[in-house]
Parts: structure tokens; sequence; C-alpha cells
């Protein structure tokens, strides 16, 4: 069943697959971009902000057909693959009309927004023609579906406005997906949004941005909120972040964190960036020596733990937290996969892998790293005592181009740096899409039109008919 048999509320549609014509998956679906009308005429869709690669863009209603089988599907493989970038008048309906707090005219009864419907109308434009609300302040207030004119306050910005229902839409997003999302933001939905988050979902997401973004959300919090996010970070995160603070800044947050957990951020601290003790993480999982296999899988099962993390464990004298007693050696987790349960890991430790001193260099710790075919190695300071552990996702964040995370570095990528919307990019790249085949990155012509359809006519639509 398709969208064009009824209405369809943008909760169900958040984080659906789009699908070309020929089955082959676009991206996924984000939001919902409208236009706000004046008086009580109901908001008019402009089309679908979609992710792709972390890398949001435009896709008009008029090259939608329907929703089926889970996903929307598109009529057209003829998109502008330039970044979207909300315009002056643009409304996002899960990031700016979630949430919002209305009257209800026939009452005055207040009300929070928790969905909105959109609906094809004649002449083929599709608009929000009803809203979800809940009556009241009280999160389990009743839930009723008025039309777009039965409530006042949704055409207004408004001041303090929550992110509950929002966040709800996108609860099971990863934190670099959410990352994306929050970068996408207004300003002040942002800070909405991060007011909104608990410490540890937003100190995930914070590991996830640009530095300089990093810098600038954590210096939007309160000194003692921000401590406390600080606190839920990776210490080799955290001392990153502290690393590009003023010294003052990030002593007065060190202060504010609990002792036991500023310590490993202040020891990283140290080290240069762009060394082994720089790069290192001070919370690799650790054993002793009489620890069974059964214990050290139980271990690496740890949901909490990144994968290069959970590849090895490291055997050591007592004590187990970094800065440990005398390192003994390693296990790989697949070595540990082919023991009995009750075997001890001191039967099964590879003492062949050469640790890494703190001063190593990036380039050391990369050319070890791919030496030995390893996901992680070990640092030990002058004493042979485990200081942390260098894993390949903290090299590859030092490898790679300094903003990378705001760009899309694969040939398959869209221009995310054109100038302007609907002019080409000097030398653009070629674009090889799965069941597209190969175009010109910002290049206008019948293969693949570059203007956005909010550029093309009053409606941005295809023609009557046209939609979900």
């Amino acid at each position: 069943m398709t969208a064009a048999s009824g209405r369809m509320f943008c909760r169900r549609l958040a984080g659906l697959l789009v699908l070309d014509p020929n089955g082959d998956v676009v991206g996924r679906l984000r939001d919902v971009v409208v236009t706000v009308r004046p008086g009580s005429q109901p908001p008019r869709v402009l089309g679908l902000a979609v992710e792709v690669q972390r890398h949001p863009i435009f896709v008009p209603i008029g090259r939608v057909t329907g929703v089926e089988s889970g996903a929307v599907v598109l009529s057209s493989a003829r998109l502008s693959w330039r970044r979207f970038s909300q315009r002056p008048g643009e409304t996002l309906v899960l990031g700016e009309l979630l949430d919002r707090r209305v009257t209800l005219v026939a009452t005055g009864a207040p009300a929070t927004v928790v969905d909105a419907a959109i609906e094809q109308v004649r002449g083929g434009d599709w608009v929000v023609d009803q809203v979800a609300v809940r009556i009241g302040r009280r999160r389990r207030g009743e839930v009723r579906t008025v039309s777009w004119a039965e409530v006042t306050g949704l055409a207004l910005p408004e001041e303090d406005q929550g992110a509950a229902n929002m966040l709800a839409v996108f609860e099971k997003l990863r934190p670099a997906d959410l990352a994306a999302l929050l970068r996408d933001l207004s300003d002040k939905r942002r800070v909405e949004v991060t007011a909104a988050l608990d410490d540890e979902r937003l100190a995930d997401v914070l590991e996830e941005l640009p530095e300089d973004e990093q810098v600038e959300l954590l210096g939007g919090l309160a000194d003692e909120r921000a401590a406390d996010v600080l606190e839920a970070m990776g210490p080799d995160d955290a001392a990153d972040l502290l690393g590009d603070l003023p010294a003052g800044e990030a002593e007065r947050l060190l202060r504010l964190m609990a002792p036991w957990e500023a310590a490993p951020v202040r020891r990283l601290l140290v080290y240069p960036d762009r060394t082994a003790g720089g790069m290192m993480t001070s919370e690799p999982v650790i054993v002793g020596p009489n620890t069974s296999v059964a214990e050290a899988i139980a271990r690496i099962r740890a949901p909490e733990l990144s994968p290069a993390l959970a590849a090895q464990v490291y055997v050591v004298r007592p004590p187990f937290e970094t800065p440990t007693g005398r390192y003994l050696g390693l296990v790989h987790f697949q070595r540990l996969l082919r023991e009995p349960p009750g075997a001890l890991v001191s039967g099964v430790v590879d003492v062949g892998i050469t640790p890494l001193r703190p001063e190593a260099s990036l380039q050391e710790v990369t050319r070890h790293l791919a030496s030995y075919n390893l996901v992680a190695v070990p640092v030990l300071d002058d004493g042979a005592r485990l200081v942390g552990v260098v894993t390949v996702d903290d090299v590859l964040d030092h490898l790679l181009p300094a903003g990378w995370r705001e760009h899309d570095l694969g040939p398959d990528a869209p221009n995310s740096d054109a100038p302007s919307r609907g002019t080409p990019s000097p030398g653009a790249p070629a674009l090889d899409i799965p069941g597209r085949g190969t175009r010109k990155a910002g290049a206008s012509g019948a293969d693949t039109p570059d203007v956005d359809a909010r550029d093309a006519g009053a409606s941005g639509l295809d023609g009557p008919g046209a939609g979900i």
C-alpha cells in the first residue's frame, strides 16, 4: 500500500530506507521539510531530508512515489547531491515542530506536539494537515489528533522548546549519526537537544563531532554539567577535548570532576598529541595471569567496549588499573575462543608482540599496527607497566585530514563542498553510485540535474499526482 492512499505520520517515516526505482539504497529519511504559511493554512511539504553517508541531501516531494514494504520509493534517481542546508522560511517537522507547545483553539488548553501528519491535496501538493498533541503539561496526558487550524502557536518560534519527542524518534541512531543530525540543527534547537540528552549519550555524541564543535558545545554547558559529561567520556577522548581548551578552563573542569575520573585524564594530558601516549586509551581490558578463559571472554562481551578494545585482553601483575603491575603479554580473542573455558590465560599469552613506548611517533605506531596486523597495541612505561593501549581507530583519527567528519571522502561521495546550488563545482569528482552509473557531481544535464527543486518553481513538485 502506497502513501497516496492516505495520510502518514512523520514519526513513522523517520529512519526509513529511501530507494531509487531500481531498488538501490539512496539513504535514510531523517526529516520532512515544510514551509509554514500565514494564518491557519497548513504548511506545504517541500521535500525530504535524506541522509547519504552521514551527508544530508534534499529530495523534492515530487520525486517520491510511495512507501512500499517499509521503504520510501523514488520515481527517479535524478537528484541534487549537494549537502542540504535549511533555508529561511523552511521548517523541519521532526527537528523543530515536535515538542512545540501549542494551545487548542476550542478550549484554550495547553498541549505539546508529539507528531504531525502529511496528506496530499488537490493539485498535487502535500501539506501538514494534522498534528498529534498531548493535552496538558504531563508526559502521560491524553494524546489527540487535531487539524492544523485547531491549534495556535505553531507558526512562531518558541523560546524554550523541549526535545523529548524528537529524541524518542531518533533514540536508535548511532552516536555518529546523531552527531551528524545535531550539526544540521539550528543553534537554538541544538542547545535544546543537548540539554535533553543524558550525560552518557551526550558524551558519545561529543566524541563524534569535529574538535571545534566539541569545544563550542562543551562551552555552552554549565561547568558542573560539562564535568559530568567529561566523566562519561573515555579518558582519551576527554583528554583530547580538554587539550583544545585554554589551560585555565581545562584545569577548572578537571577540578570539578571526581578525582578518580580526573586522574587518568591528567596522565594522558602530559603526552604530546601525535604520540602513542597522546593517542592511547587508559582503559583496556586488563586481567591477571590466574584469570580463566571464560572470565576473560565475559569481560570482552561488555557492550560498551569498541571492537578494537574487545579484540585483545592484556595480562599483567597487580594492580589491574593503569599504570598496572608488570606487563606479561596479551591474548587475542580468537585464541580465547579456541581454548577450554576453565583454562588460565597465563597459558595462552602472546609474548611476541613488542609493546610501544609512550613517546613513539604516529608513524611508528602506524607501522607497528600494520606490521603485526593488529587492531590495538600496548604501551608500556620505563617500569614495564601497562599505561594504555593505542587502537586502530585512534590512529585513523590522526591520519585522516582535518575536518574529515564533516566531509565524505569516498569516490562515490556527494560533493558537499560545492559553492552553491545549481552551479557546477570546478573539477567536480565523478560519482560512481551503484545502480545509477557514473555521473558528475554538481553537473547539470539529463543524467543528474543539480537544480534544487526549491529553486525550480513555487511548489518544487513534478506535477499533479506526484508525491508519496
